[in-house]
Order: structure tokens, then sequence, then C-alpha cells
């Protein structure tokens, strides 16, 4: 088999039907830009349950007579919840915060929001137990337990936050690699009608190849590789989208998220090594299997 004749063929194919490959790459290249960015959803939810995993606490939240009166729960009820929790089975830690070193924690966590600081006071803050679980995922032990008790105002579990934020992004995620799908679709059929279009074009030099002896698979491979060619394009496009995304999007909105270490960076590594090798693979499959099916099913080489 001449390589030389077959790639010679490749771009020639390619040249021939330069529009159809363009709208072939840029439809590849927005199909896989969704299945990356689906893919970093995933990977931001992985993070974000790694790195929360070992943080995630009970808050018992005390009564407003508790706050006032116990400074340093030295006094019934407090003392006893604090006696009951450090008994119970499961818990890791459990640490009092009265008034003003919640309010000092209020305000390193709003140090950026002067304006919200000037509206709270100290006395706005409950004393609060912060109870750390060797189990995070059994936070219903302590509602369950604690609920109604004396001096208990109210029970605030994060994880139930934390799920909800989980759900939101998992909603995201199965969004965008539904809009994938249905892209990637409409990508299969334009590769499938390039193929059967570039075939037509190249008809009477394909048969004179098979009259002078040419096997089929030399025949289809030109084909197959301009299938594949304009995947991997596509893909390579894919992956520039993302990177720009993060350099002129995401940078900025999640920035100040980022820095604060509520929301994980997801930086350029994580889209070379993470999305990048999925969405060549992807690409790579797409066009190779939809090529030889087309050329199997609809073109007679």
């Amino acid at each position: 088999m001449r390589t030389s004749f077959v790639f010679s063929e490749v771009i020639t194919g390619l040249r021939r039907n330069v529009t159809m490959t363009i709208a072939m790459i840029l439809t590849t290249a927005i199909s896989l830009f969704l299945l990356g960015g689906g893919l970093l959803v995933v990977r931001t939810i992985d993070k974000m349950q790694a790195n929360y995993q070992g943080k995630l606490e009970v808050s018992i939240v005390l009564t407003n007579d508790v706050s006032a009166n116990d400074k340093d729960c030295a006094q019934q009820p407090c003392a006893g919840l604090r006696s009951e929790l450090e008994t119970t089975s499961g818990i890791d830690s459990v640490i009092f915060e009265n008034r003003d070193k919640g309010y000092e924690r209020f305000k390193q966590i709003f140090e950026s929001q002067p304006e919200l600081l000037k509206l709270a006071r100290p006395e706005a803050i409950p004393a609060t137990f912060r109870v750390k679980l060797a189990d995070p995922e059994r936070t219903d032990v302590i509602v369950q337990a604690f609920t109604g008790k004396p001096g208990v105002k109210s029970i605030d579990d994060q994880s139930k936050f934390l799920q909800r934020f989980f759900d939101a992004l998992n909603g995201v995620r199965d969004f965008v690699l539904l809009m994938a799908l249905i892209v990637g679709i409409a990508s299969v059929l334009l590769i499938s009608n390039t193929i059967q279009l570039s075939a037509f074009t190249r008809r009477t030099e394909v048969g004179i190849m098979r009259l002078v002896g040419a096997t089929r698979w030399y025949t289809q491979l030109p084909f197959l590789i301009e299938a594949v060619v304009t995947g991997l394009v596509g893909a390579l496009g894919g992956v520039a989208l993302l990177a720009g995304l993060k350099a002129a999007f995401l940078g900025r909105v999640s920035g100040s998220l980022t820095e604060s270490g509520i929301v994980p960076n997801i930086g350029y590594l994580d889209i070379l090594v993470y999305a990048a090798p999925w969405m060549f693979l992807v690409a790579i499959m797409i066009s190779a299997v939809t090529g030889y099916v087309t050329l199997r099913l609809y073109v007679r080489l």
C-alpha cells in the first residue's frame, strides 16, 4: 500500500469538500466542548466532596437565654448538653463557641463585605456547639438525639446544604451532557453525509482503482482517515474552547469563591489531564465508527 497516495487522497478529499469539512469540525468541536464541560463539572463535584468530607460539621444553635447568660457553658442546660455530646458515640470533637467567638468568626467570614458587618451585632449571634463527626454521613444521629432538648434552638446540618448544592451541580452536568449528546448526534449525521458526498465526488477514481486490483479496504481507508482527522481537529477546537472559557469567564466569575476555598479551582491542568483525553478518545471513536458504518452500509466502493 502506497502511504503517500493514501494521504494525498485524504488531503484532496478535505480540500474538495472544504465547507462540509469546516461544518463537521465546528459541530464536533461544540459537541466535545459540551462533553468536556460536563466532565469538568464532575471534576468540581469530586474535588468539593474530597475537600469538605473532613470539614463537615453539625451546628447546635443554643437559645437566646443560654447564649446571653452562660458565656463559658458552665451552667445547665449548656453544661449538660456538652457532656452528653462528648459521650455520644460517633462524635469526633465538640467545640463550644459563645457569642463573642461567634461574632469574631462572622467578621472573618464576611470581612470583604463591610456593609454587612455594620449591620451585625454580637447580640445577634447565638452561642453554638460545633460538632464534627467521625462519619460525616451520620449527621442524622445528632439531629434525632438533640432536637427539642432544653437549651437547643435549632440544629444546622451542613451536609444538607452541600447536598442541595451538589444536586444543582448534577443538574447542570446532566443538562450539559444532554446537549453534548444532541449536538453529537448532529455531528455523527454530518460525518456520514460528508463521507457519502466525498465518495460520490470521487466515484470515478475509486472505480478505476478497483478495476486495476485495489482492495475495498484500500479504497475506503482515505475516507476513514478524513473522518478521524476532522474529528481530531474538532477535539482540538473543543479543548481550545474550554481553555478560552476558563481564561475569559470562569476565572473572573469564580475568583473570589476559589480564593475563599468555597469552590475548588479548576485549572488548565484539569482541562488537559482530565477532560482532553476523553474528548480526543470520543472524537476518534465516533469518527472512525461512523465512517466505517457509513462506508459499509451506504457506500459501495
